[in-house]
């Protein structure tokens, strides 16, 4: 056995695929999930066994939707490159290259036990570029990395209008937003079919959004902006995803339908925009009830990473079944990343990234008291 192998025995332990397990064991061989079960799981001769009766093991907490280290806090203009908002299409600049991995935001996702996110461009252009899903620790964001692209980030709504309206350039409302958005897809589908084309970054990237080799992450809150969202998928065919979705719960059964998950958030902040009017925890329910894959995001540092868990709290506090409320912050965004073959649950040769919770992690008064990634405790 390695240095990286070791086992935890007397938690309640909380896999999220599977039925809770107390008094559970969870074995660690290699920086990887090698077992998860009872007290009776045999842990091989010479690996070290801690006592952690009266303890919670869940899963790294996912947020699939944050700006995090493209939007350093505190830092003021130097530290926020979430928008290169010189052209309606940018869809060939990579929130990756943006990340700085010093940003306070990193550690205090670890506080809350938030192992794993999506960094996203902003939402200042129609298309915004492309998203990367990284560990919440590393020395550069090379490391980090899980999954690069992990979609193309686009807006419909007020951001989009306000920034180029400003600017009197198009798109200054919303037909025109989404004029720019269908033209951008006809002529990657142009591209597509080219026999040689010249070399284009930013029909490239939407090649892939057409070869549905990673989804379209369509910032809209209203329900009338997800109806186009909507439309403007069904048209192209490429896989939707719908972030914040405000008003999704108008729309439940059609989104529903449709497949399409939604990542709902941020909830612990002001109503600063016109179209977020109607946010409530409530309308997670609604989601949740339609059949909506649902999760739940902070949108850091609009809301900080770090409180994460206790949006879930509020949904449940609303009415969201628990079992589905973790969901919403470790499977679902998992998968809705594409990542969900590594993390976002405790199975068997998934990476060993999980946090030890000093009681049930959806309770305000529990702390992450040690979090694990690949292994490591850090």
């Amino acid at each position: 056995m390695t240095e990286a192998s070791f086992a935890l025995r007397g938690a309640t332990i909380v896999p999220v695929t599977a039925a809770p397990v107390e008094g559970g064991t969870i074995l660690v061989e290699n920086g990887r999930i090698s077992a998860v079960g009872g007290p009776e799981l045999p842990v091989p001769e010479g690996v070290p066994v801690t006592d952690a009766a009266g303890k919670w093991i869940v899963p790294g907490l996912v947020d699939a939707h944050t700006h995090l280290g493209v939007h350093e806090v505190a830092e003021g203009w130097a530290g926020n490159d979430t928008n290169e908002m010189t052209d309606p299409n940018t869809a060939y600049v990579r929130a990756l290259d943006g990340i700085n991995p010093a940003e306070p935001g990193f550690a205090e996702a670890l506080q809350g036990g938030v192992l794993a996110a999506c960094v996203n461009p902003g939402s200042g252009n129609v298309i915004g570029g492309e998203t990367v899903a990284v560990k919440t620790v590393g020395r550069y964001v090379d490391e980090m990395v899980l999954r690069s692209p992990a979609g193309v980030k686009s807006a419909l709504g007020e951001n989009p209008k306000r920034v180029y309206g400003e600017q009197k350039k198009t798109p200054s409302t919303r037909l025109g937003t989404a004029g720019v958005l269908r033209q951008a897809f006809v002529e990657a589908e142009n591209y597509r079919r080219a026999e040689s084309p010249e070399r284009d970054l930013k029909l490239e990237t939407l090649v892939k959004v057409l070869n549905r080799e990673i989804p379209w992450r369509q910032h809209c809150h209203r329900a009338d902006d997800i109806a186009t969202a909507l439309r403007v998928a069904e048209e192209f065919g490429y896989d939707l995803v719908l972030d914040h979705g405000t008003e999704a719960h108008l729309l439940a059964d059609l989104i529903a339908e449709r497949g399409v998950p939604v990542i709902f958030g941020p909830l612990l902040c002001s109503r600063s925009k016109v179209e977020t009017v109607n946010r409530f925890p409530a309308n997670a329910v609604t989601l949740a009830e339609a059949g909506v894959t649902l999760a739940i995001a902070t949108d850091h540092p609009v809301v900080p990473i770090e409180h994460l868990i206790v949006q879930a709290m509020l949904c449940v506090k609303e009415g969201l079944d628990r079992d589905t409320a973790l969901r919403a912050v470790t499977i679902n965004p998992a998968k809705i990343m594409g990542v969900d073959d590594r993390i976002g649950s405790l199975e068997a040769g998934k990476d060993a990234d999980f946090c030890v919770w000093s009681g049930d992690p959806l309770d305000f008064y529990s702390e992450v008291e040690q979090a694990y990634i690949d292994g490591r405790p850090v």
